[in-house]
């Protein structure tokens, strides 16, 4: 006689179908770990009853499927159940109990029951259009048949079955338009599917096989080759978690070989972090550091974020929360027998244990890199240049929040041998009377190192830090400070380096010179906010130099910008210095004096020239062009 489930459960059992889990290739995951819990509550009475179990070695979790009767068996040799707990179990939507063999007992190390909402088996009505469900529990004489097509009830009866455990049978509905059932009998599928999710599922998981093989006697002595189809019993699954085992015991080929299957990266990674943490949350995480940025690393196709294991058992490929930004790269996984989670097995359901983890594993990864920086530089500079732009715009990002993280663990060119350094090791050769930190920006090192700013600063016997990625200045003064040294662009007016004397002697000669200068200013007109005299530019005639907080390095960032190529970016306030020391001042002062329409033409061409050395563009090079020839000709 058919019996109903009742009215929640009918409301359960369509949610099961509709809405609950996101993908229909769950089923087969939450069949075998309930598989693997009916296995390891048998494997638990018999440490008390050794009459009751087998030989560890010969527990299994077998997959059989049947094309023509479009059915997926899987059979386990648990502690099985009576008819009364097949009501209670499969008669009733959301009692787990694998959930009561968890709360009424304490688990052994080598046992972790999976199952908490007893949810599970229902995901297969995804995929069936009927269940049927044969099963004889430890210690029966009898054994009892569950079938069920749905919300319209279920039957319960006697039947043969000599095996001590539970076969689930699967009838496939139809294939439709949109959804191809039958992948799920195909053996690629299956397999795909098991190493998948269920990999890690301590019992061998078993399923017949077919391979071709050259049939014994041809292909040799001059005989055509001939071909059969052999069927094997196959393992489908590793069953140890690589993870699970001591650092001590796995070698670098096992890292490596790990990494390459999992995350399909040829290349080594440039570091192995693995660890195991016990406390409120207990984990493990095994994480690698690739040695090469993916492709679409730096696009808004990449995906950062770790796997989550539970007892061995994949609840998502990529949880993003379980990563900063900052370092995306890092390609991994956590496994935890504390998550709490969501009724599918696909979540979590809450997210302090995650935060708690994500904190730790943050930590981890930053002391790790340390640690790379620290004992083995050519290979963490190797990682720096696939990584630290990601690191940069970390520091850079949320106001500077996670400067403590990230601070030291940045590298800079500088003028120290034009080799990387950090700002540790730039503080550290200080001299004494130098109060601030000097940065040069450009767009290769070399022109960094040729501003005419850059030369006086290293006159000086200051060290130069090159600013070359775009975001660099901008990560700098994100940082403000460090080791409270303040930062200074060589090219703003807060580098200046000039004595109180020199400063006062420069003052007296801007004033004295101020028609000079206020007429080149309006030669020039709004390309820069002021003009004057320096003695900060060693060898060279002229620079351009910044004011405010916008420097030209950055005005040409902006300016690159999507919906800024229009001129609508923010501008540096740029003023032109004349190096008072270098003929040209001279022959400004000359120039005006006698003609002030070839002074103008003067000021226009010195003006030019210096953007082309600041890396700014010539607005009208044709009208640069015209006003070299002329002055040329003048002469």
């Amino acid at each position: 006689m058919k019996k109903q489930f009742k009215t929640e459960s009918k409301k359960m059992l369509d949610m099961m179908i509709n809405s609950i889990y996101t993908h229909k290739e769950i089923f087969l995951r939450e069949l075998i770990s309930n598989a693997s819990d009916a296995i390891d509550k048998r494997y638990y009475r018999s440490l008390t009853d050794p009459s009751l179990g087998l030989e560890k070695d010969d527990y299994r979790i077998f997959i059989a499927r049947d094309k023509d009767a479009r059915t997926l068996t899987v059979t386990d040799n648990g502690c099985g159940m009576t008819s009364e707990e097949l009501e209670k179990n499969l008669g009733t939507i959301a009692k787990s109990g694998s959930g009561e063999f968890k709360k009424d007992n304490k688990q052994p190390d080598d046992i972790s029951v999976i199952g908490q909402f007893g949810v599970g088996f229902y995901s297969a009505f995804m995929v069936a259009d009927r269940i049927t469900v044969r099963s004889r529990a430890l210690g029966s004489d009898t054994a009892s048949i569950w079938e069920s097509e749905g919300v319209d009830g279920y039957t319960i009866k006697d039947c043969d079955y000599s095996r001590i455990g539970t076969e689930i049978i699967i009838h496939l509905k139809a294939d439709s338009e949109n959804e191809k059932y039958s992948d799920f009998l195909e053996e690629y599928k299956l397999r795909e599917l098991i190493k998948k999710y269920s990999d890690y599922i301590h019992y061998p998981i078993v399923m017949e096989t077919e391979d071709s093989k050259l049939k014994e006697g041809t292909g040799v002595d001059g005989k055509d080759p001939e071909y059969e189809t052999v069927t094997q019993l196959e393992t489908m699954n590793s069953m140890i978690p690589l993870w699970h085992r001591k650092p001590s015991e796995i070698t670098a080929d096992e890292y490596n070989g790990f990494y390459t299957e999992k995350f399909y990266d040829y290349t080594a990674p440039a570091k192995v972090i693995h660890f195991r943490t016990e406390g409120t949350v207990t984990y493990e995480a095994l994480l690698y550091v690739p040695a090469k940025a993916p492709f679409n690393y730096y696009s808004k196709n990449f995906e950062k974020g770790l796997r989550l294991y539970s007892n061995g058992v994949m609840i998502t490929d990529k949880c993003e929360e379980m990563l900063p930004d900052y370092f995306s790269f890092v390609r991994g996984l956590v496994d935890s027998p504390d998550f709490t989670l969501n009724i599918s097995r696909e979540t979590l359901q809450h997210d302090h244990q995650l935060k708690a983890i994500a904190k730790n594993v943050e930590k981890k990864i930053k002391n790790e890199l340390a640690k790379m920086l620290e004992s083995d530089r050519e290979k963490y500079e190797d990682f720096f240049k696939e990584f630290g732009l990601q690191l940069k715009y970390g520091l850079y990002s949320d106001y500077g929040m996670h400067k403590d993280v990230l601070s030291d663990l940045l590298l800079f060119k500088s003028s120290f041998e034009k080799k990387y350094v950090t700002l540790k090791e730039y503080v550290s050769r200080m001299p004494e009377d130098q109060k601030k930190i000097y940065y040069a920006c450009a767009d290769t090192v070399d022109s960094a190192e040729l501003l005419p700013q850059t030369e006086a600063v290293r006159n000086r016997g200051y060290e130069v830090l090159y600013f070359t990625d775009d975001v660099d200045e901008f990560t700098i003064q994100t940082l403000f400070k460090y080791s409270d040294k303040e930062f200074a662009n060589v090219s703003s007016e807060s580098a200046d380096l000039s004595t109180d004397e020199e400063k006062e002697a420069i003052k007296k000669e801007n004033d004295g010179s101020k028609d000079l200068l206020t007429f080149i200013k309006e030669s020039i007109g709004d390309g820069v906010s002021s003009v004057r005299f320096t003695s900060n530019l060693g060898s060279h005639p002229i620079c351009l130099s910044s004011e405010g907080g916008i420097s030209t390095e950055m005005e040409k960032v902006l300016g690159k910008m999507p919906g800024n190529e229009a001129g609508f970016a923010p501008k540096a306030e740029t003023v032109l210095e004349i190096n008072l020391n270098h003929p040209i001042a001279d022959t400004m002062k000359k120039v005006y004096a006698e003609d002030h329409d070839k002074a103008a033409k003067y000021s226009k061409v010195l003006y030019a020239q210096a953007r082309l050395i600041c890396g700014l563009p010539i607005q009208n090079p044709s009208e640069l062009s015209s006003l070299i020839c002329d002055v040329l000709s003048s002469n």
